[in-house]
């Protein structure tokens, strides 16, 4: 049996050795290749085993620490992964230890994996196996807390864009998509809610959000309350609403979106006035215009003079709310009603816009650039006809039907309006410091010619808390530039749109658009139109519009601040200053050969000075105290307030040099002065309370008396 053995394994030697002889030679150099690279990755491993090195970094990143190795050890990193982050920050601290030793500290809490071959190092990533799982669909009910279902509740699985919503029935069903579904359910005026799903069946009961509920809103005097705790109309709109499609006034953004209030944009074109009128006019004869107040203090109007006749009105300018940034809004409350204006006095006799403004932020330096920029064109204008033309040397169409129809149309003497505003705001701070920063720049054009807006906002404010927060110092200033220039005209005179719309179809814009001809006897351009004035100083409104310039400057300053002193919890003393002062110089420069009615051949110059001054102080102390079921929040104060309003014109035509507009160039024997001003104050004191039963029934009273005074600063 053995010898049988023996000579089946000498057999197989000789089968072996045989059929090595058939195995080429390429297969055998292979062969000797792997054997050779077993032994070099062995050799390696052993070598980096005993190669030592002393490393200690500190918050690197993994491409630094990598780096470091390879000068310390002399092996090179190949990395065959493009998973790797190689900006991960470590820290290692390895003494006299081998390679393996040091890259385990490296990629501790990793899937990285690493290999070493001859000299180099090779970093890859363990791939995860990806398993997916099948999910069954969970279903429910969501109710509120009285067991009412609610419907159209929003529940989205948590991490994806997986959703759904409850039916009418409150009832919901949804297929989960990963492995540890978690759901969220939100509701608006409801607390949101985050579940695990655990079963088949999540029925799920939400809370009322009492942050929802007890709504608050600023009110008089910048005192904040509960929505439902007043006892008349309060409309709040917030920034977004204002500035989402910006106008150059701001006021003209609120149109449509405030009930019961009546915005009315100004005729004169870019940057004018807006008239705000709540609940109806008032009074016939006398001002409708709602009261402006920034941070609980009022602001004076700003008005100019308004027309009282069908022929002036040139030359207008916007009022004080037309001068705010709307990057500097916060809030705005609309307040409407005696009851909710009562704390102004008669100034509020027709309601109150309060505006409250930004302050700076917590903790986080908040830096914001806007830009908007908006195009527009007459939206609502008469019907013209191009059927009729004009007799001989007449304007208006009061002659014969004409051959064929005109392509004369009053409306290409519009320009496409544009308006853009850049503004840059800043904010930073902490709990006890805040700040704020705005700059704004607005520059527009209006729909008629050469009637341009140019106004540059800057604002900077800072809020401090002090003792404990008990001590909070609100210092705040302003400063405001407006340029305007050729506002339309309210009336007949200086007004380009008269002329247009009167004119014609047997005439073109084109033979008006060459507005000025040279006048030999005169040795210069004078104005062509060839109809004269018509009786209503009628010219031409090429000319008006480039020639008869009416250019507007302002100036304003403002600056504030307050000082509360919580003496103890619910009882604050507070005091408040504020100086609004603006300047305003208004030129009016008349081209030589305007008609007569205005000046005489060498044209005319008129400049008119402006300024007011507004100082406002109030004191106040705000009690907001519970007794039970009882609350009490009662404010008393008393409040002073001066206005110092002064104006000068001085002007005429102009007597030997065409078009020099300056004062000395005035006709003497002809020139006009006009002089207005006044010096008011009013000194206040004014009281509010309101008594409060379990949240469901208040009580309110509100008082103020006045002591207004226009003649203590008269001899």
């Amino acid at each position: 049996m053995q010898n049988y053995c023996i000579v089946q394994f000498l057999g197989g030697l000789k089968s072996i050795r045989r059929t090595l002889k058939e195995i080429s030679l390429a297969m055998k150099l292979l062969f000797i290749l792997l054997i050779c690279s077993a032994g070099l990755a062995y050799a390696s491993d052993g070598y980096a085993q005993k190669t030592s090195i002393t490393l200690r970094v500190n918050d690197c990143t993994i491409e630094e620490v990598l780096h470091k190795i390879e000068r310390e050890s002399g092996f090179s990193f190949f990395i065959n992964s493009k998973n790797l982050n190689l900006n991960r920050r470590v820290s290692v601290s390895a003494s006299e230890k081998n390679i393996f030793q040091v890259l385990e500290q490296v990629f501790a809490g990793t899937n990285v994996e690493y290999k070493i071959l001859d000299n180099k190092i090779v970093l890859t990533a363990k791939e995860t196996k990806v398993t997916q799982q099948k999910t069954k669909p969970v279903a429910g009910t969501v109710k509120d807390k009285n067991g009412e279902p609610l419907i159209g509740v929003s529940i989205m699985e948590k991490g994806t864009t997986n959703g759904t919503v409850t039916d009418l029935d409150g009832n919901y069903t949804l297929t989960p998509q990963t492995a540890s579904p978690v759901l969220l359910f939100s509701y608006v005026g409801y607390q949101k809610k985050e579940l695990p799903v655990s079963g088949p069946v999540l029925n799920v009961t939400l809370e009322d959000d009492s942050q929802v509920l007890n709504e608050v809103v600023v009110t008089a005097l910048g005192i904040r309350k509960e929505a439902k705790a007043l006892s008349y109309n309060v409309q709040e709109v917030s920034a977004s609403e204002i500035v989402g499609v910006k106008d150059a006034n701001f006021v003209n953004s609120l149109s449509g979106k405030i009930a019961g209030v009546v915005i009315n944009s100004s005729s004169s074109g870019i940057g004018g006035g807006a008239k705000v009128v709540m609940r109806g006019a008032k009074s016939l004869s006398g001002n409708n215009n709602a009261l402006y107040v920034i941070d609980g203090i009022p602001m004076p109007s700003l008005e100019t003079t308004q027309p009282d006749d069908f022929m002036t009105g040139m030359g207008q300018s916007g009022d004080g709310a037309s001068m705010i940034n709307p990057e500097d809004i916060e809030t705005m409350s609309v307040l409407s009603g005696a009851a909710a204006s009562a704390l102004y006095g008669s100034d509020a006799a027709n309601g109150v816009i309060m505006i409250t403004t930004k302050k700076g932020s917590k903790d986080k330096l908040r830096v914001n650039y806007a830009n908007n920029t908006s195009f527009f064109n007459p939206f609502v204008t008469p019907e013209f006809q191009n059927t009729y033309g004009a007799t001989t040397g007449e304007i208006r169409s009061w002659g014969q039907k004409l051959g064929q129809a005109s392509s004369y149309d009053p409306l290409d003497f519009y320009q496409t309006g544009w308006n853009e505003t850049n503004s840059l705001t800043i904010s930073n701070g902490n709990e006890k410091n805040q700040i704020f920063l705005s700059m704004a720049a607005t520059n527009a054009a209006g729909i008629v010619p050469n009637n341009t807006l140019d106004r540059y906002n800057f604002t900077i404010r800072n809020t401090t808390s002090m003792l404990n927060d008990r001590l909070r110092l609100d210092l705040s200033a302003s400063y405001m530039n407006v340029r305007e220039q050729n506002m339309v005209s309210q009336g007949q005179y200086f007004n380009p749109i008269v002329p247009i719309y009167l004119m014609s179809p047997s005439y073109s814009l084109e033979m008006l658009q060459q507005f000025e001809m040279y006048n030999e006897a005169r040795n210069f351009k004078t104005q062509y139109w060839p109809w004269g004035n018509q009786g209503i100083a009628m010219q031409n409104p090429y000319w008006i519009v480039n020639r008869d310039n009416f250019i507007n400057h302002k100036n304003r300053f403002l600056m504030s601040g307050g000082l509360s002193f919580e003496i103890m919890k619910g009882i604050t003393l507070g005091a408040r200053a504020k100086m609004d002062y603006t300047s305003a110089l208004y030129e009016k420069k008349y081209a030589a050969s305007t008609d007569n009615i205005f000046c005489q051949k060498f044209g005319g110059y008129y400049k008119g000075d402006a300024s007011t001054r507004q100082l406002y102080g109030d004191v106040m102390l705000n009690i907001d105290k519970y007794f039970g079921d009882f609350s009490l929040a009662a404010t008393l104060g008393t409040s002073i307030q001066d206005v110092n309003y002064q104006y000068y014109d001085v002007g005429g035509s102009l007597n030997s040099v065409a078009d020099g507009f300056t004062m000395l160039n005035l006709m003497q024997s002809a020139v006009k002065f006009q002089q207005d001003g006044y010096h008011d104050q009013t000194q206040s004191i004014f009281a509010t309370a309101q008594l409060g039963w379990k949240s469901k029934l208040y009580l309110d009273v509100t008082g103020r008396v006045d002591w207004s005074s226009a003649l203590a600063w008269t001899d």
